[in-house]
Order: structure tokens, then sequence, then C-alpha cells
């Protein structure tokens, strides 16, 4: 099959090609680019939902009632659900799926799930790639859902329209909830688990860190964060949680032109494509005769880290030029 072909069957909304161009993606397969370069100019109309997390704070489960309510409104939706990677076997279970199972025969619906490979940032370097893929499919909404994260690991925000950062009683003290990172990219907190002991002072925590921030804000035009009590197990506050996400659709499209969004979403994808072509760049060098001769060097006191990392750093432009 060639490029072109795959690029025409993904546009006519074949989940078995979009799976196979996902795969190549994935593996990093260089075929992989020409097909995504006849897609870029189909993409830009879906919207993106990010939703992100602790681990265990339920987001598999709420991802799973997110689609379903989507789905109730006519609404199509492709997933991209990344799971960890061990980093000893490098595998990955890619169990997030399993709780979307009832979403399975749906036409509406494509999920994929994807390891991290090592990456830090919350999503695979992958991610941005497959979800550009599910927007030439035509899909009303991709929901990107992140694996379990820490406080800095947000890379997500530099991909999504609107972030959901989902959060569980018991994970921490209010010093926590005033910490930079995670808790600043939340454009609505979904507060799951609902019938959890310390729920409620979860959401004062919440609250009361909100409130300083919007005191340190200059900006009253603002989007103010939300929160919504989840039970996603049970679907509860789920229905309140996709109106908050439309009302947040709502205010963004109203007070950032749709051309200023693509672009800065433009912007972030060719940097994190920069990054990713120059990492698997750098994990070939690690292979070659040069990395090893510098590191007997560096042993020997014949050189100096910074300057072997310059040297390789290097070696890549000109093979590259």
């Amino acid at each position: 099959m060639t490029s072109a072909d795959l690029a025409t069957r993904i546009l006519n909304r074949e989940p078995r090609a979009a799976a196979r161009l996902m795969r190549l993606v994935d593996d990093g397969a260089p075929a992989a680019r020409e097909v995504l370069a006849r897609l870029s100019p189909h993409t830009g109309n879906a919207y993106i939902l990010g939703v992100t997390g602790n681990p265990g704070s339920g987001k598999s489960t709420l991802v799973n009632r997110l689609i379903a309510r989507l789905r109730a409104l006519d609404q199509t939706v492709g997933c991209v659900a990344i799971d960890p990677t061990s980093p000893f076997s490098g595998g990955a279970i890619l169990g997030d799926r399993v709780r979307m199972q009832e979403h399975a025969m749906d036409p509406g619906v494509f999920i994929r799930s994807v390891a991290t490979r090592g990456n830090l940032g919350g999503i695979s370097r992958s991610t941005p790639a497959m979800v550009q893929v599910l927007d030439a499919m035509g899909f009303d909404w991709i929901i990107v859902e992140t694996v379990g994260v820490g406080q800095d690991e947000v890379d997500i925000v530099r991909l999504a329209d609107t972030s959901v950062v989902v959060l569980v009683p018991g994970l921490g003290d209010d010093v926590q909830a005033d910490k930079a990172g995670l808790m600043e990219i939340a454009d609505i907190f979904a507060l799951n688990k609902s019938d959890v002991a310390g729920h409620a002072r979860l959401q004062r925590e919440i609250r009361a860190m909100l409130a300083l921030h919007r005191q340190a804000r200059s900006d009253a035009e603002s989007w103010f964060p939300q929160i919504c009590p989840t039970r996603a197990s049970e679907g509860e506050g789920v229905e309140t949680l996709v109106e908050t996400i439309f009302e947040h659709r709502e205010w963004l499209e109203e007070s950032a032109p749709l051309e200023l969004r693509r672009r800065e979403r433009a912007e972030h994808l060719i940097a994190l494509i920069a990054r990713t072509e120059l990492h698997a760049r750098l994990q070939h060098a690690a292979q070659t005769d040069l990395i090893k001769e510098l590191a007997t060097r560096l042993v020997d006191g014949q050189t100096n880290p910074y300057a072997a990392a310059d040297q390789v750093l290097e070696a890549i432009l000109k093979a590259s030029s």
C-alpha cells in the first residue's frame, strides 16, 4: 500500500488504516512521515480534551463515562490513552482500554492505547501524531488520557484545548495543593471518588488555592478553573463535568481566535517533532563508536563530559546537513 492509498483510507475513516499508521508512528517508521504530511492539511477541526492526574485517580473510568456522554450528544470521539512503560523490559500492559470495552463496537469511537516508551511528560512522543491521525479522520472530539503524572509532567497542556485534572482525596496535604505544575494547568478540576472520606476537605483546599491564584492575577477576563465533584464508577457528576467542558470551549472560542490557537498548537508541534527527532538521533549516536571513543577519553582524563557532548551534537548536525 502506498502512502497516498493509506492517507486516502484514513480520510475515509477506515479504522484499520488508522491503526496501521499509528503502529508505524509508534515504531518510529520513516514511512509514517509521508502519510502524516498528506494528512496535515486535513487537520485542525477536532476539539482536543486532555485528561490528566495522579495515578489511581480514576482517569480511565472517567474517560469511559465522558465518551458515553459525548456519544449521547451525537458527538464522535477518538481517544489516545497513555500507559506507563517498564524501564526494565520496555513493555506496557496497555490496560486503559480494558475499562472502555463498552465502546469497542461503536463506529463513532476509536480508542488507541500507547506506551510512554520512557517519555517523562505524561504523554508519549507519538501522541501528537496519533492525535493528527484522529483529527484527519474527522472525529469531533479527541480525548488524550495521560499516564499517571506528578507535579511537573504537564506536556498535555500544550496539546489540549481543555485540560481536566482528576484528583482524589488522600494524595497529600494542603501544601501539595499549592505546588506549581499539575495544579496550574487545570481548566477544570474533576474531584473524583466523591464518596471517599476527605473529599470535602480536598474541595476546600482547591477552592482556597484557586482564590489565592485569582488574587495574584491581573487579568479579570481569564478563565477561572471550575471544580466538578464526580464519582466515575457510578457515573455521578459526569453530565455536569461535560457541561463545564462545553462552557470552557465556548469561552475559549469567544476569547481566543481559532487561527491564534491553531498557530500556538503548530508552534508546539514543530518544537516537539524537532525534539523527538533529535532524541532519536541521540539514541542512535549512543550506539556508535564515537560515544565509546569519547567515553574512553573521558575516563582517561583526556576530555570532559561537556566537550564530549558537544562533539556528539556536532556529529549529529553534520550528518543531517
